[in-house]
C-alpha cells in the first residue's frame, strides 16, 4: 500500500503542476509577433486573391473554427486562436468522434483571426484555391499551458462547438526521413468522454455549413463572395461573413424533366417509424416531438398545392389555411413531409381537437419535418440533416403567424428528451438517424417511442345502451398475420366505453347503420361481450388510448379518441415495442450456419439454469445515507444511477460485493480505463484512463509509457476495496487491458468482439460466435464466450504471456481478414460502416497495446442496468440477447451457477508458429 500512496502523491503533484502552468498561461497575454503571419502573407498575391491580409490581432480570445476546404484535395482546416492568430492544421480525413481513430493533422501556417469567419471561394491558381465551408466554430478551453504544449508536441483541450465538443488531444509525431524538413505531422484524437461515439457519425451527419446551411456545391456554384482585403472586416458583405445569402443560390437540377406549370409532384409513400420501448443512443440520432395529428405530404408547384394523406388520399380541401400559406411561397416542384395538427387549450397537439376542428372549423397548423423534392430535384438520397437544412431555409421565409412551422429537433440525449416530453404531457417522440436517406417504407432508422399507449383498432361491433342515446361501447380488434398462405383474422381486443361526446355517438350510429352485418367479424368473442352485441363490417378504424393489455390481450382502461379516416382497416395490427438493441434496422441476413443442436443433459448432471434467472429485490437506501463496503465509505447510497430501473449507488455496491469473487481474477492487476458517471447514466459520463488525483488509495496506479512517447498514470485494482472505491467515484464501466501489470508488453488473452451490422439480430451473432470458436479450436486455441451487455459477444482466448503485442495483433488481424476472405457474405475485418452492411465486423483491434475491452461482470452505463456476462457455450445456444443479465439478476446467477468458466485460469496455450502459418500471418 506504501507504493500506492507514493503514486497517489505523485499524481496530485502532477495535477498541481498542470494547474499552476495553466494559471500562469492565463495570466500572461502574449501577442504573436507580426512575423508569425509572414508565411501566410508571402503565399498570397493580394492583387489577385480577395483573402484578408494577415495582421496579428490584440486580445487573448479562445475561438476555434473548422473549415471544410476543397482545394487540391478535400480536407478540413482545424484552427485554434492563440496569441492573436489562428494556429492551423490540415486534417486530411476530417475529425472523428471515435477515440480509436487518430486523424493525421498537418501543421500549416498561422492565419489571421478574420479568416475564421470565411465561407466562400478562393480563386483558382491561388494558394489554396477552391471552395471553403464554415463547418464548425466555437471556443476552446486549454487544459494546460498551450504554448508549452505546442513546444513539447502535446495539446489537451475541451471544445465547445456546434459539432465538436468535449475533450480532444493533439500529439506531434516524430519526423521521419524525408518528412523532417516539411510541415510537422500531428494526430487529432477524441478523448473518451460523453461526447465520444465509436459509430462516428460526425462527418456524414454534418454535410452543410454550420451558419448558412449550404452544401459545398451550393457554395461553389452559387453567389459565394470571397474576401475583399481592401475593405475593413466590418464592411464585408453578410455573405462573406458566413451569413445566409440574400438571394437563393443556383441549384443543379436532377435529370428528371422540369414539372410543367401548374403540376405538382405525384404522391410518394411516406417513411414510417417502428415502435420501440426506449430511444436509441448516440449523436447520430435526432429526436423530434411526436405530433398528434394527420400525417400529410404537401406537394407544391407555384400556386398549385396538393395535400396527400399517408395512403395517398387527396385531402387538399380539408386543409385550406395551410394550402394557402404554402402557395404563397411560390415553391417549384417541392414535396414536404409533415403533420397536420390542431392545438388543445393547454397548447398540446391533440387528435380529438383536430377532428373537432375539421368538422366545426378552427385553426389548423402544419409541422414540416422532412423534404423529398426541391426545385424538381429528388433529395431523398441526402442525409436527414441535409434535408432538414434545406427545409428550414424554406420555412424561414414564412411570415410571423403562419400556420406552417418547422419541426425542430435535438441531436443525441434521447432518453432526456423523452423524459421532458412525457413530463409536459405529450404523446412521445420520433427518433431518426441523422445520416440516413429517406425511404418510403416502415424502417428502423425512424423509431417512435410513446409516453402513453395508444394505437388504432378496427371496430367490429357495438353494444346497445340502456341509459343513453346511441351505444354503450365499441367492440374492437386488430388483424393477426394469419397462417402461411391464409388471410389474417380479426382478433378481439376488448370494449371501449368512454371518450365519446353526443356528436360522436350520433355520427358513429349513422355509420354503423350503413355497414351493419349479421355475423361477428371477430375470430372469437367472449360470451359476456357477445351478449346483445350488434355487428358491423370491419371497415372503421378508431384511435384508442389505454393503459396496458391484460394477460388475455384485452385493453385495460381504453378511451375513444376519434376515427382514423386516413388509414384502412386492413393495415391495423398490434404494435409491440421492440427492444432497441435487439431489433435493429432490418437488412438481408447472411446465410449463417445454425448453432449445433443442444445436447441432452447427462444423467445426474446439473439441470440447465434459467436464462436469465429471476431478479433479486433491490434494497432501498436513503438518498443521503452513508454506508461502508470492504472498508470503503460510500456517501449518498440512495443516489439513483440507473433511473429506468431505480438502481442506486448502494445497489451497485451490493452487486459488486456479490460478484467480486468471480470478477477480480479478470479485472485485478491489469491497467484499466474507466467510464465514470458521477450523477448516473442519465447525466454526463466520461472516459478516464489517467489518474489525475482525488481517488482513494485502494485504487492504485502505475506509470506507463504510451505510443506517443509520453507517459501517464494508469489505474489498477487488486481487491474488493479498489472496486468499492470506484463505485464511490461514479465508475460504471471497467475496461481492462489484455495484459497484466507484471508484464504489460505481453498479452495473456485475446478478444474477438463480434459487432453486427444494424440489420442483423442476435441469432446471427450467436451463430458467428460458435463459428469462431470452431475455427480457433481447429488451429489449437480454446475460447470462452462472454455477452457484452450491449449487442455483441466477445470470444476470448486465454494465453500464457509469451508473445508480444505486435505478434498478437498480427495474428488476430490475419485471422479476421481470413474469415472475411473466406466468407465475404458473413464477415468483414474492416470497421467501415459502408463495408459492414449485412455482415459482422470481427473486431480484432482490441488486441493491441493500450486497447481495452469491457471486463467480465462489469456494469454497462446503458438502459436496463445490464452487465457483461461470461457464459458457457451450451448456455449461449439458449441466450436471446447480449444484455439479458443485469444488476438485479446476476447475483442470483452467481449464487446458483457459480463460475461458468471453471477451467479458464488453468488453460495453458499460446500463439505458435503453426498458428501464424495457419492464418497466413507469416
Amino acid at each position: 500500500m506504501a507504493e500506492g500512496s507514493t503514486k497517489t502523491r505523485k499524481g496530485k503533484t502532477q495535477l498541481k503542476d498542470k494547474e499552476e502552468g495553466l494559471k500562469a498561461y492565463k495570466a500572461s497575454a502574449r501577442p504573436a509577433s507580426a512575423s508569425s503571419l509572414d508565411e501566410y502573407n508571402n503565399r498570397r498575391d493580394f492583387g489577385i486573391t480577395a483573402e484578408p491580409a494577415g495582421e496579428v490581432a490584440a486580445g487573448s480570445g479562445h475561438s476555434f473554427v473548422v473549415q471544410k476546404h476543397d482545394a487540391t484535395r478535400l480536407h478540413y482546416d482545424f484552427r485554434l486562436e492563440l496569441d492573436g492568430v489562428l494556429k492551423s492544421w490540415a486534417v486530411t480525413k476530417g475529425p472523428s468522434l471515435d477515440p480509436q481513430q487518430k486523424r493525421l493533422a498537418v501543421h500549416t501556417e498561422d492565419h489571421p483571426l478574420p479568416y475564421g469567419k470565411f465561407e466562400g471561394t478562393i480563386p483558382k491558381g491561388q494558394y489554396g484555391g477552391g471552395t471553403v465551408m464554415l463547418w464548425d466554430f466555437g471556443t476552446w478551453e486549454p487544459l494546460h499551458d498551450p504554448r508549452e504544449g505546442l513546444e513539447k508536441g502535446m495539446l489537451h483541450f475541451i471544445l465547445h462547438g456546434e459539432r465538436m465538443r468535449g475533450g480532444w488531444a493533439m500529439v506531434r509525431m516524430p519526423p521521419r526521413g524525408r518528412d523532417s524538413g516539411k510541415h510537422e505531422n500531428w494526430l487529432l484524437i477524441k478523448e473518451r468522454d460523453g461526447e465520444a461515439d465509436e459509430a462516428d457519425p460526425i462527418l456524414a451527419a454534418n454535410m452543410v455549413s454550420v451558419t448558412t446551411g449550404r452544401t459545398m456545391e451550393e457554395i461553389a456554384t452559387g453567389e459565394s463572395p470571397v474576401w475583399d482585403s481592401t475593405k475593413p472586416v466590418a464592411e464585408q458583405s453578410p455573405e462573406a461573413l458566413g451569413k445566409p445569402p440574400a438571394s437563393k443560390p443556383a441549384r443543379k437540377k436532377a435529370a428528371a424533366a422540369k414539372t410543367a406549370s401548374g403540376e405538382v409532384p405525384e404522391f410518394r409513400s411516406p417513411q414510417l417509424a417502428t415502435l420501440v420501448d426506449v430511444p436509441p443512443e448516440g449523436r447520430d440520432w435526432v429526436h423530434e416531438l411526436k405530433y398528434d395529428g394527420y400525417r400529410t405530404l404537401i406537394a407544391a408547384n407555384g400556386d398549385a398545392v396538393r395535400c396527400y394523406t399517408r395512403n395517398g388520399l387527396d385531402w387538399t380541401a380539408k386543409f385550406g389555411p395551410v394550402v394557402k400559406a404554402i402557395a404563397e411561397l411560390g415553391l417549384s416542384g417541392t414535396m414536404i413531409d409533415g403533420e397536420i395538427v390542431a392545438f388543445a387549450p393547454d397548447g398540446r397537439t391533440d387528435f380529438s381537437t383536430l377532428q373537432k376542428t375539421l368538422k366545426e372549423g378552427g385553426e389548423l397548423a402544419f409541422f414540416a419535418f422532412d423534404l423529398l423534392t426541391k426545385d424538381n430535384e429528388d433529395v431523398t438520397g441526402e442525409t436527414l440533416l441535409e434535408r432538414k437544412a434545406r427545409l428550414k431555409a424554406i420555412t424561414d421565409r414564412l411570415p410571423k403567424g403562419s400556420p406552417v412551422h418547422f419541426s425542430d429537433h435535438v441531436q443525441g440525449q434521447g432518453e432526456k428528451v423523452l423524459n421532458q416530453i412525457c413530463a409536459a404531457g405529450h404523446e412521445g417522440i420520433i427518433s431518426k438517424k441523422a445520416s440516413a436517406p429517406y425511404r418510403g417504407a416502415r424502417t428502423k432508422v425512424w423509431y417512435k417511442i410513446k409516453c402513453i399507449k395508444r394505437q388504432e383498432f378496427v371496430i367490429g361491433g357495438w353494444s346497445p345502451s340502456e341509459k343513453r342515446h346511441g351505444f354503450r361501447s365499441l367492440l374492437v380488434g386488430t388483424w393477426n398475420e394469419g397462417e402461411e398462405g391464409q388471410p389474417g383474422k380479426l382478433v378481439y381486443a376488448g370494449r371501449v366505453g368512454t371518450g365519446f361526446n353526443d356528436r360522436d355517438l350520433q355520427e358513429l350510429g349513422e355509420k354503423f347503420e350503413a355497414i351493419a352485418a349479421k355475423t361477428s367479424p371477430f375470430a372469437e368473442v367472449p360470451r359476456d361481450a357477445r351478449r346483445g352485441a350488434k355487428w358491423v363490417e370491419p371497415k372503421l378504424v378508431a384511435e384508442i388510448a389505454f393503459t396496458e393489455f391484460t394477460a388475455d390481450g384485452v385493453l385495460r382502461h381504453p378511451s375513444f379518441l376519434g376515427l382514423r379516416e386516413d388509414k384502412t382497416a386492413r393495415e391495423v395490427h398490434i404494435e409491440t415495442p421492440a427492444p432497441m438493441e435487439e431489433e435493429p434496422e432490418a437488412a438481408p441476413k447472411p446465410a449463417l450456419k445454425k448453432a449445433p443442436a443442444k445436447k441432452a443433459a447427462k444423467a445426474g448432471s446439473k439441470p440447465a439454469s434459467a436464462l436469465p434467472p429471476p431478479s433479486a429485490p433491490l434494497k432501498t437506501y436513503g438518498e443521503n445515507e452513508g454506508i461502508e463496503r470492504a472498508g470503503i465509505k460510500l456517501s449518498s447510497a440512495g443516489k439513483v444511477l440507473f433511473p429506468g430501473q431505480g438502481v442506486s449507488k448502494g445497489n451497485l455496491a451490493d452487486y459488486y460485493e456479490a460478484v467480486s469473487e468471480l470478477m477480480l481474477p479478470h479485472v485485478g492487476v491489469r491497467p484499466l480505463s474507466l467510464v465514470r458517471c458521477p450523477q448516473g447514466r442519465g447525466k454526463h459520463c466520461f472516459f478516464q484512463k489517467h489518474d489525475t488525483g482525488g481517488f482513494n488509495e485502494a485504487i492504485h496506479h502505475m506509470e506507463i509509457v504510451e505510443g506517443t512517447g509520453a507517459s501517464g498514470d494508469y489505474f489498477y485494482v487488486d481487491d474488493l476495496p479498489g472496486i468499492m472505491a470506484g463505485v464511490q467515484m461514479g465508475v460504471m464501466e471497467w475496461h481492462v487491458w489484455g495484459s497484466r501489470t507484471a508484464d504489460i508488453e505481453k498479452p495473456d488473452r485475446l478478444v474477438f468482439d463480434l459487432d453486427p451490422d444494424e440489420g442483423l439480430g442476435f441469432e446471427a451473432v450467436r451463430t458467428a460466435s460458435v463459428d469462431l470458436r470452431d475455427r480457433l479450436a481447429e488451429i489449437g486455441l480454446k475460447t470462452y464466450p462472454m455477452l457484452s451487455g450491449g449487442k455483441g459477444v466477445h470470444v476470448i482466448a486465454p494465453l500464457v504471456p509469451k508473445v508480444a503485442w505486435p505478434e498478437a495483433k498480427t495474428f488476430c488481424k490475419a485471422f479476421a481478414v481470413l474469415l472475411g476472405e473466406e466468407r465475404p457474405d458473413r464477415y468483414v475485418a474492416n470497421m467501415s460502416k459502408a463495408r459492414r452492411k449485412g455482415r459482422i465486423f470481427v473486431d480484432y483491434l482490441r488486441n493491441e497495446r493500450g486497447s481495452t475491452a469491457i471486463a467480465p461482470y462489469s456494469t454497462r452505463s446503458r438502459e436496463g442496468a445490464p452487465v457483461s456476462a461470461p457464459v458457457t457455450w451450451e448456455e449461449l445456444e439458449r441466450v436471446e440477447g447480449a444484455n439479458i443479465f443485469n444488476v438485479a439478476n446476476m447475483p442470483t446467477r452467481v449464487k446458483e451457477v457459480g463460475d461458468p468458466w471453471p477451467d479458464y485460469a488453468s488453460t495453458e496455450q499460446s500463439i505458435t508458429k503453426a498458428m501464424m502459418k495457419a492464418v497466413k500471418a507469416e
